[in-house]
Formats: structure tokens, sequence, C-alpha cells
């Protein structure tokens, strides 16, 4: 294999085009138009475009896809995860084009890759698993009245968190079992669903497995994933804290004898679930590489993009069970662009500054390396941030260190969230489980407020002040005062941040900026200053501020991992905002984010009650109910099924 094409975008085609230019493979992108900038197209030897945004004719349209490949004479598709990895019809299309699949063979991917069919195999094994029910929409329903409460609907063809809902009244699995197939045919290509039992307050392990086509399967030991929302992993390490010796290799035997069972030759994933007395249970198998595969990686020394390219080359495995050790901790987090104080809604936008942190043991798979837009129409997850560490506590803090270090700015991300688990007590203790980040939520969102709301704003501001002072003349066409000469050595300046004002009396002397509010004063020394840092001494410290702005006035300033919104209240700009005020008023629902209409259940003329359904909007392949807020009737309508709509969109309005 000499040439391959990465069905997939983001982190993890960049990741797997990295592998492949080091084994000295050429590579080959695939992109949709909003993906043309993407980082994946700029580090690809070549890339080609799919000529559309929607994932059914680019990322999910297999035909399409060999067809490139074949016209780029690609001998190999790697698919890296989601999309079409555990897709039979891409991989009988490489047969039947001659190409090689990167990932398991036909037999094995049709087996595992339904969770249906995954859970009848496992079954004759004698591994242990939770109760289930199987069949069309009405089967299921009948089938799961012997299965306690709660429920677990779960797309047959999914994996990575997506396609998940939980159901704790019977009257509600119904309608959870079409919205899960809707969002199963969206994200996978196929709307099968089942249900299995749910087990309360469960760890999540997985062991990793590596199988080549001469029969030889190993493991590389588990990956503890308990940290999770809505499904979705957020946190990941290894060696799982909660495991001991004696289950692990349990586990791993049973890993092992899985994949063995059914031919298995690549790398794959055996999911279990882990109740309070450390007896588990098999979830399913991911036929393809996982977004947590890092953690493996730093701490067992295998790359397994690498392996998995020399499996599909015909290459026996190189290593042996014995060969495989844990060496060391390490802990994965996944930074996402969506607003934890805010339920987890999809935050798609803008980055206007971007910096990724850097380390001896830090690692950092990202989709981007430069400022951005995120786009709605795919997963929210930006990057990976991972920290090795000769000790778990070690690890940890190595990655919150990172985390300070990681300024995203212009969009919200779940960075601080991420920094409040690791640093509470409970993880520390490794006191969590699957249901930790549900229950304990509104605790996260009000420890993140404090820390915004009690931090030194008024040194933020003040340096923000400075590099706004240093750098606007430069930087800030449409800043009317530029067209004044408004500069001077001493001003009074009104800042607004985290909304409250500060009112600075400004007095510079060379690189001393003296500040006074009231009885308050500052004294900060510039060190540095470029277009979105600044460097700045005060009281003996060295502090580093990253800083960025929109095209209108808002402005964000960042610090140890803390991200404040911050405007100059005298700022004033030519450009006009497009907002209709008058036009949408209270009775006028927007839309809360970018996205795309998949469902509008209410027509003009229509009354409704509050907390009534009025429309489905789907951003980031997540489905987001708009409710009335009120008692009222459907005056007018402005969007359709199928309509994609910007953030703040009139979509509904309402009247008495």
């Amino acid at each position: 294999m000499n040439k391959i094409l990465i069905a997939n975008r983001g982190e993890i085609a960049c990741r797997i085009i990295r592998t492949a230019q080091k084994m000295g493979i050429v590579t080959v992108a695939i992109y949709s138009p909003a993906d043309a900038d993407s980082l994946h197209v700029r580090l690809a030897d070549e890339a080609w475009c799919l000529e559309s945004n929607e994932l059914s004719d680019s990322y999910l349209n297999a035909e399409k896809i060999l067809d490139i490949a074949k016209k780029s004479n690609a001998n190999g598709i790697h698919p890296g995860y989601g999309f079409l990895s555990e897709n039979p019809t891409l991989v009988k299309g490489c047969e039947e084009k001659g190409i090689t699949f990167i990932g398991p063979s036909l037999d094995p991917i049709s087996k595992m890759g339904n969770k249906i069919e995954a859970r009848a195999i496992v079954r004759e094994l004698g591994v242990p698993m939770t109760q289930g029910a199987v069949g069309t929409a009405d089967e299921i329903v009948e089938k799961s009245q012997s299965i306690p409460l709660p429920l677990l609907v779960k797309a047959a063809a999914g994996g990575g968190g997506k396609g998940m809902r939980i159901v704790r009244e019977r009257e509600k699995l119904r309608e959870t079992i079409e919205a899960t197939s809707r969002e199963a045919k969206a994200y996978f290509g196929d709307g099968q669903v089942y249900v299995e039992q749910y087990i309360e307050d469960p760890r999540h392990i997985e062991i990793q497995v590596l199988g080549d086509k001469f029969g030889n399967v190993i493991h590389l030991f588990e990956r503890e994933c308990s940290l999770q929302r809505r499904y979705q992993k957020i946190i990941e390490e290894s060696p799982s804290p909660t495991l001991s010796q004696e289950v692990r290799l349990k586990m791993g035997e049973a890993a092992v004898a899985i994949a063995a069972s059914i031919g298995y030759d690549s790398a794959g994933t055996i999911e279990f679930l882990v109740d309070k007395n450390l007896n588990f249970y098999f979830l399913e198998m991911n036929t393809r590489i996982q977004v947590e595969h890092p953690v493996t990686e730093m701490v067992t020394g295998v790359d397994i993009v690498e392996e998995q390219i020399l499996i599909a080359s015909g290459q026996r495995l190189r290593l042996n069970q014995n060969d495989i050790t844990q060496n060391g901790h390490a802990i994965e987090a996944r930074i996402y662009a969506e607003d934890p104080e805010n339920e987890f809604m999809p935050a798609p936008g803008t980055i206007y500054f971007y910096h990724q942190p850097s380390g001896k043991n830090i690692r950092v798979d990202s989709a981007t390396d430069r400022p951005t837009i995120i786009h709605s129409f795919y997963d929210p997850m930006i990057s990976k941030l991972i920290a090795w560490g000769q000790s778990r506590n070690d690890a940890r803090l190595q990655l919150i260190g990172a985390l300070e270090h990681y300024p995203i700015i212009g969009i919200k991300t779940n960075s601080n969230y991420l920094r409040y688990l690791l640093n509470h007590q409970d993880f520390i203790e490794n006191q969590i489980s699957t249901k930790y980040c549900d229950t304990y939520l509104n605790n996260a969102v009000d420890s993140i407020q404090n820390e915004r709301d009690y931090a030194n704003n008024d040194i933020l501001a003040a340096a923000f002040l400075i590099h706004h002072l240093e750098t606007v003349r430069n930087n800030s066409n449409n800043n009317i005062w530029n067209y004044s000469g408004f500069w001077r050595f001493d001003q009074n300046i009104a800042v607004i941040a985290n909304n409250k004002t500060y009112h600075f009396k400004i007095h510079k002397d060379k690189h001393l900026y003296h500040f006074s509010n009231g009885d308050q004063v500052l004294d900060m020394t510039l060190l540095e200053v470029d277009k979105n840092s600044i460097l700045i001494k005060y009281q003996a410290k060295q502090m580093r501020f990253f800083i960025a702005g929109d095209a209108h006035t808002t402005h964000w300033i960042s610090y140890m991992g803390m991200t404040l919104e911050i405007q100059r209240a005298d700022e004033l700009f030519k450009d006009e905002f497009y907002v209709d005020v008058e036009a949408a008023g209270e009775d006028a629902i927007k839309s809360p984010m970018p996205g795309k209409v998949i469902k509008v259940a209410v027509k003009q003329g229509d009354k409704v009650t509050k907390g009534e359904l009025l429309l489905i909007l789907e951003a980031m392949k997540m489905e987001n109910s708009i409710e009335a807020h009120r008692d009222a009737e459907i005056e007018e309508l402005f969007v359709s099924e199928g309509e994609m709509v910007e953030n703040g969109k009139i979509l509904i309005k309402l009247k008495e």
C-alpha cells in the first residue's frame, strides 16, 4: 500500500495522515465545501472535494468516496471512526474495486458492526450481558414490557455515544425509538434501533484489541471512560483506576475470545459495563479505531493506526501478548464546541484565536491549528488533549495545566467544565460513574460561574485595556475613534467585563501603566504585546493573557483557562447590527444555534400550550426540541423542514 484515502474529516483524519506520512505513504483527503480550509485538507498530499455539505451526499456517500479513490489511484482507504467506518457497503465497494480497506474484513464487521447480532454472538460465548429487545418499533415496545426500567434505546449501527437515549417511563418509549431512529439514520445511514436494560451507576471500561489475518489476537489492556455526558465520553484514562489486576486480566481474556471467535483482523474495541462489585457485562464491539485510542498509545507505546495499516497490508502482528505492558498513566479530555452552562447546547461559530499547549508529556489531536469556523453540520468535537504521567495524579495535574494554557476564543467550549471535573475530589478519589456528569451538572455550572464572578476581573479588564490601547490604532479599522485621534497619555475609560462596568483613570509612563478606580490602584508593566497576546508584570508576577475580538464590539480575554467576554463601554463602530428587534419581540421564537430544521410540528393558526413541541432543530448531529414558552397561537412560520438556519433567525411568531 503506497497511497491511502482517508474517508473522514477532523482530528482523526489529521491523526491518520500523520502516521501514514511517517510510514512513507501518500495521503488523499476528502472534504465538503464547508471543510475546504480544514487542517486535514492542508496536511494531506492531495485533497478532493465532495461537492456537498449534506452528510448523506458527502462523508456518508460510499459510492462517491470510492470513485475518488479510483480517480486518485489510492490503493487503500482508512475510514477513521464514525461515518462509514462500520458500514459493510464501503467494505464491499473496496473489495469490488480492488482497494484495501484499512479495517476489519466484511464478515466480522457485519457480525459486530450491528449491535443486535453482536449480542447474539457473544451470548453463545457465555460472556454476561444485560437484557435486551429487538425488532420493529411495535415488537420492541411489546418485548420491553418484561425488561425492568430504566431502558436504553440504542442505534444498531451506532457508536461513539451517538444514537442513545434513556427511557424511564414506558409511555415515552415509542417516541424515543422514533427520535433515536431518525438520529441513527442521519448519522450512520441505518435507522435500526434496539433496547437494553440500563444499569444504574456503572463504570464504562473497554478493552483495545488487535487481530491479524492469520488468527492472532492480542489486547492492549483497558481504558476507563466513565465520565460521560449524553452517553458521550468526555474524559478517558488508562489504566482504569477501578479494576483489580484479576478482573483486568479476565476482561482482557474475554475481549480476545470475542475477537478471535469472529476472526477479527484489525484494531477494535470490546466495551463493557462494570458494576460496583466489579462484575462486567458485554456492551458492544466497535469494529474500528476509537476516539480515545491515544491514552492506550501513550501507556503502551503502540501506534494503533500504524498497526492497522500493517495488518491491512497482510502482515502478521508484530507483537505478542507478553510484549504489552502498561507504563504510567494517561488521561484524555475531549474539547467540544458546546455550552455546559446551557445543558451542553451545541455552540458552533467562529474561533477568533486558537493556541495549543505543548510539552514533553502533552499530546493534542486537533481538527485545526488556527482560527476557524466550527460548522453546525458535524460533530462538535474540536480536539482531544492528552497528558501522560508516572502516576494518575501526575497525569491529572499535567492535563489541568495544559487546559489552563489552551485558549479557544470566540465560541463556547467545555474547557472549564473539564477542569472542574479533573479538580474535583470525586475524580481524584475515583468516586464516579457514567451517571456522574448528569447528576452533578448543576454543581459544576455553579462552580464555573463562581470562578468567573470571583476572579480578579479588574486585572483582566486592565490587561485588556493595555492591549487595546497598544494595538487599536493598527488592528481596528472600523473603530471610529481611530479617525478622531483619541490617543492620549491620560484617559478615563470604562470597560464592561462579566456584566460589571469598571471605570479606570489611566496614566502611562513608558511601559508602566497606572490604573485607578476609586480607591483601587493597579500598576502594571508591559513586557510584550502582539496581535493576540500580552505579557505584563503585576506585583512581581508575570502574567500572559490571550485576547481576540469579532468584527463588532465584542472582545474576549483568556487567562489560565478562564475566558471573559469584555467590551469598551465607549467603543463605537460604523457597522450596524442586522437584528430587527421590533420584528422579533417577545412573541418570536429564534433559533438558539445554527442548524437544520428536521421537523415542523405545527402550522399557522394552530393553538399550542406551554411546553408543546413546535419544531426540531438538528445541530452537530444532535436533535434539539424547540418548545412553546407559553400558551399561544401560531401567527406565522418562517422556516420549513430541511431548511438551514443561522443563530438568532426567527423561526416562529406567536400571538395571544
